[in-house]
């Protein structure tokens, strides 16, 4: 296709994206209409695939990674723009729920083991990871072995996270926040504010 795309234009991928469309339909995920993908959708359904809902007006500039088990669910709303080789993986009874209007960099990862609910109008740059759950550390067993401990995430609308920002279990993220570059989020941050580092701490608030 990008094959295709160099000799014909963009407009090709058009077509592409209806027929990407229909199979995924056929898997049994849901799509809105006027779906548009320049990728391949990567599915790794071990739960319900009806689970996933991929809603109105979404667009994937590249490859996406679609993954549920037990429970799991993923929903995409409306006129969110996701860029190349994201991954959603959604288990147990948690839901990752992208808001209305979100804007995704390239190469992000949530990973929810609980629940990652992300607000309207937010922006992502490149390489960020949201990680709702973690593994146990008691010394005297494997830490693989371990049962993972959980903590659901929440960003309000409207946050905007630079790039390689990591965000851990437990966190809430205020709305109109600010992370910025290479941050690790451990503690919740609050509305408005602008927060650095690792771990990342409030500097400042927006005026």
């Amino acid at each position: 296709m990008t094959f295709l795309s160099l000799i014909f234009g963009w407009w090709i991928y058009k077509p592409y994206s209806k027929f990407i469309s229909l199979v995924l339909k056929i898997k049994g995920i849901k799509v809105g209409g006027n779906f548009y993908i320049q990728g391949s959708p990567y599915l790794k359904i071990r739960g319900n695939p009806y689970n996933i809902i991929i809603d109105e007006n979404v667009s994937i500039n590249g490859n996406i990674d679609l993954r549920n088990r037990e429970n799991g669910k993923i929903i995409i709303s409306k006129d969110v723009t996701i860029d190349t080789n994201s991954r959603f993986v959604a288990a147990n009874n948690a839901t990752l729920n992208i808001g209305k209007g979100c804007k995704l960099g390239s190469y992000l990862i949530f990973n929810c083991g609980e629940d990652i609910t992300v607000g309207e109008d937010c922006i992502f740059g490149g390489f960020c990871y949201f990680q709702s759950s973690n593994h146990g550390t008691k010394k005297d067993e494997l830490i693989k072995y371990q049962d993972h401990t959980y903590g659901k995430i929440i960003i309000g609308k409207g946050a905007w996270f630079g790039a390689r920002v990591t965000v851990l279990p437990g966190v809430t993220i205020g709305e109109g926040a600010v992370i910025g570059a290479n941050s690790v989020v451990t503690k919740d941050i609050p509305s408005n504010s602008i927060a650095v580092g690792n771990p990342a701490k409030v500097i400042s608030y927006r005026n």
